[in-house]
């Protein structure tokens, strides 16, 4: 069995996984790589990836996460972090939601996630140690409108981490819940929206972030390395996630109309 520590990443030939990817095997550990883009997953191992351990798995199907975790485990012999970071995005209201999209993004943000769990947190309690980190978003705190499908699976996502948490509590295996802002990737451009105005408003605010895919993951580093249960990445979402939590609730409902309202105004 290796000293080295092992992290296996869902989504990891791009976005977050890849930057969470990237930034482990230069710290030196072995890295293991999941995502369903076989195309993205070639391009990433021979190039800055090169060195870590790749494998095409689809979070959608329980075999692809099985046969991932055998193959981390025949390979290393244990696992230290397991990333449930596999995500897509829609964007569009309730009423403009169709329920294929529906399925489509539940099957993967939040049914990805608790198949990530159910496969691997036997593992680590077998192991007696070991985290899962399972990526949210802020989106999953404070729930914008527009993006009713995608707050759902991500407030879904939060809570099953609550509730891992208590579960897994004196078994040595740890659980961190990550809540980022927007940052730059391309989830936006590779998701659905139910309105060609919506994909471009989704678009601008993803790929005109400020804030890079690389400098969220040290952050999300930093975070599970000091055993932190919420990771929350962002300043500004943070800030709005205390505001939720201390104002009278139709007080933050009229923030946040106002605050749509402004961005409205900004787009038109």
């Amino acid at each position: 069995m290796s000293t080295q520590q092992t992290v296996f990443i869902t989504g990891g030939a791009s976005g977050l996984g890849f930057a969470l990817a990237s930034q482990y095997l230069q710290a030196g550990w072995q890295v293991a790589v999941g995502d369903r883009d076989a195309v993205a997953l070639v391009r990433a191992l021979d190039g800055e990836l090169a060195g870590a351990f790749g494998m095409v798995c689809d979070v959608t199907l329980d075999a692809d996460l099985e046969r991932a975790r055998d193959a981390v485990l025949a390979r290393w012999g244990s696992i230290d972090l397991i990333y449930n970071n596999a995500g897509v995005a829609l964007a569009g209201s309730l009423e403009d939601g169709l329920p294929g999209d529906w399925q489509w993004i539940i099957d993967t943000n939040l049914m990805g996630v608790v198949r990530g769990c159910r496969i691997f947190a036997p593992v680590l309690r077998a192991q007696g140690r070991g985290r899962l980190v399972n990526i949210a978003s802020m989106a999953g705190m404070i729930h914008p409108p527009g993006m009713s499908a995608y707050c759902a699976t991500k407030a879904a996502v939060v809570a099953l981490s609550e509730v891992l948490e208590i579960e897994l509590a004196g078994s040595g295996v740890g659980v961190s819940v990550v809540c980022p802002g927007f940052f730059r990737t391309a989830l936006a451009r590779h998701g659905r929206a139910s309105s060609p105005v919506l994909r471009q408003v989704a678009e601008r605010l993803v790929g005109g972030a400020a804030v890079s895919a690389d400098a969220v993951a040290t952050k999300i580093r930093a975070g599970v390395a000091r055993g932190h249960f919420f990771i929350l990445t962002h300043r500004l979402e943070r800030g709005l996630w205390w505001l939720k939590r201390l104002l009278p609730h139709t007080w933050f409902v009229r923030l946040m109309i106002a605050g749509v309202d402004r961005m409205a105004a900004r787009s038109a």
